[in-house]
């Protein structure tokens, strides 16, 4: 390789020194759930003092990542620290609202503890949580590696600066993109393939609201997509398989695709049908 360039990639290196492994994000994510749920624990906790030493254990690993953390200038690592275990509680509150949601959300769930251990929608959401968390106190990129660790095993895609309520249910989940300035309210359900974007990628409008907002007890079924800033589901509403909404509707309507024949040349067509 030339000199020159081996120097660029060395001084990459060097200006990097400190930055956090990827690795390790992903593994305090996980050591974490394995404090929350004992399911995720890599061993039994033996006595009290043993998980108290855990906790601390987890709360140095944050400490250290965020120390590290190049992203941001004046990070304060143990302010930041302390700041998100003191919102653990409430973080923790929200997740079982989340599993409470998708264990009474799908018939095929015989307990909390197969959506703990089995569900994609479960370690996706959680991982949202988290790293929305983080956001709130003002940690960058961080958030973004764990939802999209999260993304990778179970392929969901939630930006973890969306907004979304108590009692979320993702079922299913595979192919779910969830973006940026999403607002989803309370008791919504999504199945998979469903998409929550933007009308336009254009660079210019990364600090307007791109992506739709999703009121409460909202049903959107596999395969549709809802796409605008100023696209807004009503709540009760529900939304049909495959259907493709770039206007708002009103609170209680139900979305879907009916084929009909054109009796003059014999050709069937697809609406979208709307009704309240």
């Amino acid at each position: 390789m030339e000199s020159s360039f081996t120097q660029k990639i060395f001084q990459k290196h060097k200006d990097c020194s400190k930055c956090p492994s990827t690795l390790l994000i992903p593994q305090f994510f996980k050591d974490l759930l394995g404090i929350l749920f004992p399911n995720f624990a890599s061993k039994p906790v033996v006595d009290y003092v043993e998980f108290e030493t855990r906790i601390q254990n987890i709360k140095f690993e944050l400490m250290q990542i965020l120390s590290r953390d190049g992203t941001k200038e004046d990070v304060d690592p143990t302010g930041q620290s302390n700041e998100f275990f003191r919102a653990l509680p409430g973080i923790y509150d929200k997740i079982q609202m989340d599993i409470d949601a998708m264990y009474k959300g799908d018939p095929a769930a015989q307990t909390r503890e197969e959506v703990i251990r089995s569900y994609p929608g479960f370690y996706a959401i959680a991982a949202y949580r988290v790293a929305n968390a983080l956001g709130h106190i003002g940690v960058r990129t961080i958030p973004r590696m764990i939802t999209e660790h999260a993304h990778g095993r179970t392929g969901i895609d939630i930006h973890p600066n969306a907004t979304i309520g108590d009692y979320f249910c993702i079922d299913h989940g595979t192919g779910v993109v969830i973006g940026e300035t999403t607002e989803i309210g309370k008791h919504v359900k999504i199945y998979q393939g469903v998409t929550l974007g933007a009308l336009s990628v254009n660079k210019e409008d990364a600090k307007i609201k791109r992506h739709p907002t999703i009121e409460d007890n909202v049903v959107i079924y596999a395969g549709a997509t809802i796409l605008g800033g100023n696209t807004v589901v009503g709540k009760n509403s529900i939304i049909g398989g495959n259907v493709w909404l770039t206007k708002s509707i009103p609170p209680n309507s139900k979305v879907y695709y009916q084929a009909r024949m054109n009796t003059d040349k014999g050709e069937e067509k697809t609406d979208v049908i709307i009704f309240k």
